[in-house]
């Protein structure tokens, strides 16, 4: 199978066990490393993070100096005055996590709860359906392992693993089989938790005959982590597109299935005129959200958010 309908398989089944999952997210802190697929898992205080909106929380909202008591001039509150800060105080309002009141002609903000503590944990997953085409996987692998930004470090694969397999890659990295037909998952070999406490290593860049590596402190690590955390909960992995074909049948999981080739597509590069199998329709809809919200603790709706529209509403 291609890694693309590889990938959303495991999506599926692990959200069909319940977990908070997201694909293609950045996974370093300087660096370019993208993770393949990546499970937030919540603490105790995750209802609080939940009740506040279902959207990611722009990260300078969360760094920034202002707290739920009295509201504060914006300018005083953030560390940089840029463009994307004001932005980042819109997107604060627009998604619940900001209020704001105007006095004297000045924008004044207060968060409207304390942003909590509701990662547990992170795991990254390297998907790797066939183990005979590895391309830089160890590299990538040795890249995650050595800056430590995620809980624990998974390769998972459709084939069978051997010893040899085992032993070109980390020995903290964890081995999943996993059945893209099926959905079964095999844990070869445990993941081993990482120090995300501590100071990381990361690859910046690698070049023909040298690697640019930096230090990452903890501080550093544990605001990109926050991120990776808030990216992930707000965007699933629900983020490809379903093309407007016939043939692309979404499963019950809502995978593009395309029943002319009989797999999962990938819309932008596999369908359109030049498939020999398109038949121009309407593309299919599919609820993602509402599959997302009855697998997962994510919420689509908070009484927060409720609230806060009944709100607007009597103003409207």
């Amino acid at each position: 199978m291609r890694e693309f309908g590889f990938e959303l398989a495991l999506c599926a089944a692990l959200e069909r066990e319940g977990h908070l999952v997201s694909r293609q997210l950045g996974g370093g802190v300087r660096g370019r490393r993208v993770l393949d697929t990546v499970l937030v898992h919540p603490s105790d205080e995750f209802e609080r993070r939940a009740a506040i909106t279902p959207e990611r929380i722009p990260a300078a909202a969360i760094e920034a100096d202002v707290g739920p008591g009295r509201a504060r001039y914006w300018k005083d509150a953030f560390d940089s005055h840029a463009e994307w800060t004001e932005e980042a105080v819109e997107l604060a309002v627009e998604r619940g996590f900001f209020e704001r009141e105007r006095r004297g002609g000045r924008t004044y903000v207060r968060q409207t709860a304390r942003y909590p503590d509701w990662v547990a944990g992170v795991t990254a997953i390297e998907n790797k359906p066939d183990l005979d085409r590895p391309g830089d996987l160890r590299t990538q692998l040795r890249t995650d392992v050595s800056l430590a930004l995620v809980d624990r470090v998974v390769l998972a694969t459709a084939d069978y693993v051997t010893r040899a397999h085992l032993n070109r890659i980390p020995e903290e990295v964890g081995v999943w089989r996993f059945d893209p037909e099926t959905g079964d998952r095999e844990v070869v070999r445990e993941a081993t938790d990482l120090p995300v406490d501590e100071a990381g290593v990361e690859l910046v860049e690698r070049k023909p005959l040298r690697a640019d590596v930096r230090v990452v402190s903890a501080a550093e690590k544990a605001r990109a982590r926050r991120r990776l955390a808030e990216r992930a909960y707000g965007k699933g992995w629900r983020s490809f597109d379903y093309p407007p074909c016939a043939n692309c049948s979404p499963d019950a999981d809502g995978l593009p299935h395309c029943t002319w080739k009989g797999r999962p597509v990938r819309a932008s590069e596999e369908c359109g005129p030049d498939c020999e199998g398109h038949a121009e329709a309407d593309a299919p809809t599919v609820d993602g959200e509402a599959l997302r919200a009855e697998r997962t603790p994510w919420d689509p709706d908070p009484d927060g958010r409720r609230r806060r529209q009944s709100g607007l509403d009597r103003f409207g």
